[in-house]
């Protein structure tokens, strides 16, 4: 039995088809019972994308159960009509490092014209879709669950541009890898949006990509864009990525396994230090540290007794970025109970014992901790003595009033 494209679709805040609400078979209960809305997608012979031009934002991750690129499998089919990519941060394939993009070129795989969004938004941006010639923008790319992995900000711009050009967007769904049981951390103040932050969500967002194209469109869009979902089958809140049996495709360079995805929320904090957030090791985000600190801080920190989580004492020398070619000193972070674990309050923790127990500590001097978190809030609290507890309890409020808006565009 074939599916309809609306046992597939959820047009943005509509009903949802039975399909997509059927209880999963209590066979496909372990691994590789999730399937992502690609699969979905491909399994109903593209329906819901026939006599359109096709254009997709994706990049890496954007992969079929076999491994294989969606780009490549969809160009090589010929129920669907794509005639363009749109490459994030990083690019299309995966070639360029924090910061950057590959630019426009002609992808030597499939010769579809290759166009960088990286840094682009509004009226640009939509001028890119409208030359691309395409109907329908899709976006498929694996999140990380962090306000500040840039890929849902592409896609909220992306949003927007297909809005202003009177393009559909249709959102491919994906697992968030770290659960989408909770919403953690400070919210966003507007006074501080940038692309690590373009509108007030929390720190730790708990949802997937599709449910935040969802709330995006109803809460933050000033021109809502035609948008539909493709859902997953098979996932739950509480599932973990390993839990999925899909295949992890590092979303990013610095993002290699669904480890660094766990701890990253909280100890991305650490890119607005002078500490090294672990940039040119094998373990980033895992690895903190910096020339001149002992043991003193791994003392402290495991002192804070956080849940779910252990600090090691630990020593590295960066490759690159910050610290690079020194022999650093900090902690390296071991979850053993993940599902205890707050990476907010740990990230949060770390910060107050780093300050406290290293007299080298310095935030980076354009207070990009305050992009970050959000607002000023965290870094003057912590300057002024506060501690974890005080810092965390004070962005109670705005939480509870996101959870609430968040709750409303909850799908799985």
């Amino acid at each position: 039995m074939s599916l309809s494209r609306r046992g597939l679709l959820v047009a943005g805040g509509g009903a949802v088809g039975a399909l997509a609400t059927a209880p999963t078979p209590a066979a496909a209960q372990g691994r590789g019972r999730v399937r992502t809305g690609f699969e979905r997608l491909a399994a109903d012979g593209y329906a819901a994308l026939s006599g359109q031009r096709v254009g997709m934002v994706t990049n890496p991750t954007g992969i079929a159960r076999d491994v294989r690129h969606i780009v490549d499998v969809m160009h090589a089919d010929d129920r669907v009509d794509l005639v363009a990519v749109f490459g994030p941060e990083h690019g299309f394939r995966g070639t360029a490092q924090a910061g950057g993009s590959e630019g426009r070129y002609d992808d030597p795989a499939t010769g579809l014209p290759v166009y960088d969004t990286y840094l682009k938004s509004g009226q640009p941006l939509a001028d890119i879709f409208t030359a691309s010639g395409v109907d329908t923008v899709v976006f498929d790319i694996q999140d990380a669950g962090a306000r500040f992995y840039t890929y849902i900000w592409t896609m909220f711009d992306c949003m927007q541009a297909a809005a202003l050009a009177g393009k559909r967007f249709v959102v491919l769904d994906r697992p968030n890898p770290v659960t989408g049981r909770a919403a953690l951390g400070p919210v966003l103040d507007k006074a501080f949006a940038t692309f690590v932050g373009r509108e007030p969500i929390s720190q730790a967002h708990g949802m997937t990509v599709a449910e935040l194209a969802l709330l995006f469109n109803g809460e933050f869009l000033s021109r809502p864009v035609e948008l539909d979902i493709v859902r997953m089958s098979g996932w739950r809140r509480g599932d973990f990525f390993d839990d999925t049996g899909l295949p992890w495709v590092p979303p990013s360079p610095n993002m290699p396994t669904p480890d660094t995805a766990l701890v990253y929320s909280g100890t991305c904090l650490f890119e607005g230090t002078n500490l090294s957030e672990g940039r040119g090791t094998t373990r980033p985000f895992e690895l903190l540290g910096a020339e001149g600190i002992g043991p003193a801080w791994a003392e402290a920190a495991n002192g804070l007794g956080l849940p779910g989580v252990h600090f090691r004492e630990a020593y590295f020398a960066p490759t690159f970025s910050k610290w690079q070619g020194k022999t650093v000193g900090g902690v390296q972070l071991h979850v053993h109970d993940r599902r205890s674990f707050d990476p907010v309050r740990a990230g949060i923790g770390l910060l107050v014992t780093a300050k406290r127990s290293w007299s080298g500590f310095a935030w980076r001097s354009d207070n990009w901790i305050d992009k970050l978190t959000g607002s000023t809030r965290v870094r003057t609290l912590i300057d002024a003595g506060a501690d974890t507890d005080e810092v965390v309890g004070a962005w109670d409020d705005d939480l509870a009033a996101f959870r609430a808006v968040r709750k409303r565009y909850l799908r799985y």
